[in-house]
Protein backbone atom coordinates (compact mmCIF):
# COMPACT_ATOMS: atom_id res chain seq x y z
CA UNK A 1 0.00 0.00 0.00
CA UNK A 2 1.18 3.45 -0.74
CA UNK A 3 1.76 6.00 2.01
CA UNK A 4 -1.26 8.04 0.94
CA UNK A 5 -3.57 5.02 1.08
CA UNK A 6 -2.31 4.11 4.56
CA UNK A 7 -2.92 7.66 5.65
CA UNK A 8 -6.39 7.56 4.14
CA UNK A 9 -7.49 4.65 6.34
CA UNK A 10 -6.04 5.86 9.65
CA UNK A 11 -8.81 6.27 12.17
CA UNK A 12 -11.14 3.88 10.37
CA UNK A 13 -11.94 0.73 12.29
CA UNK A 14 -10.79 -1.88 9.76
CA UNK A 15 -8.12 0.08 7.84
CA UNK A 16 -9.48 -0.92 4.44
CA UNK A 17 -9.60 -4.62 5.18
CA UNK A 18 -13.35 -4.99 4.86
CA UNK A 19 -15.47 -5.70 7.88
CA UNK A 20 -13.95 -5.87 11.35
CA UNK A 21 -14.07 -9.71 11.26
CA UNK A 22 -11.65 -9.95 8.33
CA UNK A 23 -7.85 -10.40 8.68
CA UNK A 24 -8.25 -12.30 11.92
CA UNK A 25 -7.48 -16.01 11.53
CA UNK A 26 -4.85 -18.04 9.71
CA UNK A 27 -7.02 -18.14 6.61
CA UNK A 28 -6.26 -14.53 5.79
CA UNK A 29 -2.60 -15.49 5.22
CA UNK A 30 -3.29 -18.76 3.39
CA UNK A 31 -2.77 -21.02 6.38
CA UNK A 32 -0.32 -21.13 9.27
CA UNK A 33 3.28 -22.30 9.17
CA UNK A 34 4.33 -24.21 6.06
CA UNK A 35 0.78 -24.67 4.84
CA UNK A 36 0.45 -24.56 1.06
CA UNK A 37 4.14 -25.00 0.24
CA UNK A 38 3.17 -27.43 -2.52
CA UNK A 39 0.08 -25.49 -3.56
CA UNK A 40 -0.70 -21.79 -3.21
CA UNK A 41 2.63 -20.84 -1.56
CA UNK A 42 4.77 -22.88 -3.95
CA UNK A 43 6.80 -19.95 -5.31
CA UNK A 44 7.46 -18.67 -1.80
CA UNK A 45 8.69 -22.10 -0.70
CA UNK A 46 11.02 -22.32 -3.72
CA UNK A 47 12.44 -18.88 -2.95
CA UNK A 48 13.08 -19.83 0.66
CA UNK A 49 14.65 -23.11 -0.41
CA UNK A 50 12.30 -25.44 1.45
CA UNK A 51 12.62 -29.00 0.26
CA UNK A 52 9.66 -31.30 0.12
CA UNK A 53 8.97 -34.81 -1.00
CA UNK A 54 10.94 -37.91 -0.08
CA UNK A 55 14.72 -37.91 0.17
CA UNK A 56 17.23 -40.71 0.37
CA UNK A 57 16.32 -44.32 0.94
CA UNK A 58 15.88 -46.82 3.71
CA UNK A 59 17.99 -49.91 3.70
CA UNK A 60 15.88 -53.03 3.51
CA UNK A 61 15.72 -55.16 6.64
CA UNK A 62 17.60 -58.44 6.58
CA UNK A 63 15.54 -61.06 4.86
CA UNK A 64 15.63 -64.79 5.44
CA UNK A 65 17.99 -65.20 2.44
CA UNK A 66 20.73 -63.04 3.98
CA UNK A 67 23.45 -65.09 5.58
CA UNK A 68 26.23 -64.08 7.94
CA UNK A 69 29.38 -64.52 5.89
CA UNK A 70 33.14 -64.30 6.27
CA UNK A 71 35.91 -64.32 3.69
CA UNK A 72 38.61 -66.96 3.99
CA UNK A 73 41.33 -64.29 3.79
CA UNK A 74 39.91 -62.49 6.84
CA UNK A 75 39.88 -65.77 8.79
CA UNK A 76 43.49 -66.49 7.78
CA UNK A 77 44.62 -63.05 9.02
CA UNK A 78 42.64 -63.21 12.28
CA UNK A 79 43.20 -66.86 13.23
CA UNK A 80 46.11 -66.13 15.63
CA UNK A 81 43.95 -63.60 17.50
CA UNK A 82 41.02 -66.04 17.54
CA UNK A 83 43.26 -68.67 19.16
CA UNK A 84 44.37 -66.08 21.75
CA UNK A 85 40.70 -65.25 22.45
CA UNK A 86 39.91 -69.00 22.75
CA UNK A 87 37.52 -68.95 19.79
CA UNK A 88 39.75 -71.36 17.86
CA UNK A 89 42.30 -74.07 18.69
CA UNK A 90 45.78 -74.80 17.42
CA UNK A 91 46.61 -78.50 17.11
CA UNK A 92 50.14 -78.96 15.77
CA UNK A 93 50.46 -76.70 12.73
CA UNK A 94 46.73 -76.72 11.98
CA UNK A 95 44.09 -74.32 13.26
CA UNK A 96 40.61 -75.65 14.10
CA UNK A 97 37.63 -73.30 14.24
CA UNK A 98 33.88 -73.85 14.50
CA UNK A 99 32.18 -70.88 12.84
CA UNK A 100 28.71 -72.01 13.90
CA UNK A 101 29.58 -71.09 17.49
CA UNK A 102 30.58 -67.61 16.29
CA UNK A 103 27.29 -67.20 14.41
CA UNK A 104 28.84 -67.31 10.93
CA UNK A 105 26.94 -69.37 8.37
CA UNK A 106 28.91 -69.21 5.13
CA UNK A 107 32.58 -68.99 4.15
CA UNK A 108 33.47 -67.17 0.93
CA UNK A 109 36.69 -67.47 -1.04
CA UNK A 110 38.12 -63.94 -1.16
CA UNK A 111 41.71 -63.57 0.09
CA UNK A 112 44.75 -65.79 0.55
CA UNK A 113 45.15 -68.84 2.78
CA UNK A 114 48.66 -69.34 4.18
CA UNK A 115 47.93 -71.67 7.12
CA UNK A 116 46.25 -75.10 7.29
CA UNK A 117 42.70 -74.36 8.49
CA UNK A 118 40.12 -76.91 9.62
CA UNK A 119 36.86 -74.98 9.41
CA UNK A 120 33.40 -76.10 10.47
CA UNK A 121 30.48 -74.15 8.96
CA UNK A 122 27.08 -74.63 7.33
CA UNK A 123 28.14 -73.57 3.83
CA UNK A 124 31.29 -72.95 1.80
CA UNK A 125 31.72 -71.44 -1.63
CA UNK A 126 33.57 -73.63 -4.13
CA UNK A 127 36.53 -71.21 -4.24
CA UNK A 128 36.79 -71.23 -0.42
CA UNK A 129 36.84 -75.05 -0.35
CA UNK A 130 39.51 -75.15 -3.03
CA UNK A 131 41.77 -72.61 -1.25
CA UNK A 132 41.43 -74.34 2.13
CA UNK A 133 42.30 -77.73 0.65
CA UNK A 134 45.26 -76.29 -1.30
CA UNK A 135 46.67 -74.98 2.01
CA UNK A 136 46.47 -78.52 3.47
CA UNK A 137 43.35 -77.70 5.48
CA UNK A 138 39.96 -79.34 5.65
CA UNK A 139 36.32 -78.33 5.29
CA UNK A 140 33.65 -79.73 7.63
CA UNK A 141 30.14 -78.98 6.39
CA UNK A 142 27.40 -79.04 9.00
CA UNK A 143 24.22 -80.67 7.77
CA UNK A 144 20.94 -78.87 8.42
CA UNK A 145 19.41 -80.04 11.67
CA UNK A 146 16.02 -81.67 11.22
CA UNK A 147 13.48 -81.25 13.96
CA UNK A 148 11.57 -84.33 15.09
CA UNK A 149 8.29 -84.01 16.89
Amino acid sequence: MSKQKTKKFRGKRSFGGGTHKNRRGGGSRGGRGNAGTCKHHFVRSMQRGLSFGKHGFKRPLCSANDKVIVNIGELDEAIEQLVADKMAEKKGDAFHINLEKLGIEKVLGSGKVSKPLFITASEFSSVAKQKIEEAKGNVIVLSEKTTTE
